[in-house]
């Protein structure tokens, strides 16, 4: 995954060091200024706080979308281009990554299924299995 360390200050270029030579930017670069690769877009940044803050409910993309503030074809494209993986996967990884911290407590399979978001145990375990390679049970044994 991604990190999300501040960006550096010494990527600032100043505008002497620029030459005549250099290569005219495209207009998509003029229409958007150069940021950390490793940082994501304030939009995107928005719906990622709002994933995390409201995992266990349920999620649309229109609803990510109107919270990055922009179209859900863009959303979609532009998330996954600085995530990596498309929104609705993220939300899937929040919710494992939350039901093993559950899980890891003693909590049954069948209450943090409902505590995550998943619509109910066998929702999880396939959801698990497919994150993880493992179901919360083979995953508690190898783990504990």
């Amino acid at each position: 995954m991604l990190s999300l360390s501040p960006m550096s200050s010494a990527s600032s270029v100043s505008l002497s060091s620029l030459s005549a030579s250099s290569s005219p930017k495209s207009a998509s670069e003029s229409r958007h200024p150069a940021r950390a690769p490793d940082r994501p877009s304030r939009a995107v940044q928005r719906a990622l706080d709002f994933i995390d803050a409201c995992f266990a409910d349920p999620i649309s993309l229109s609803e990510l979308a109107a919270i990055a503030g922009l179209s859900i074809s863009r959303f979609a494209v532009r998330f996954s281009a600085e995530i990596g993986v498309s929104p609705q996967q993220y939300v899937r990884l929040v919710r494992v990554r939350h039901a093993q911290r559950l899980l890891r407590r003693g909590l049954p399979p069948s209450i943090v299924a409902t505590e995550v978001g998943f619509f109910d145990q066998s929702h999880l375990c396939r959801h698990f299995k497919r994150v993880l390679g493992r179901t919360p049970g083979e995953w508690l044994s190898a783990d504990g």
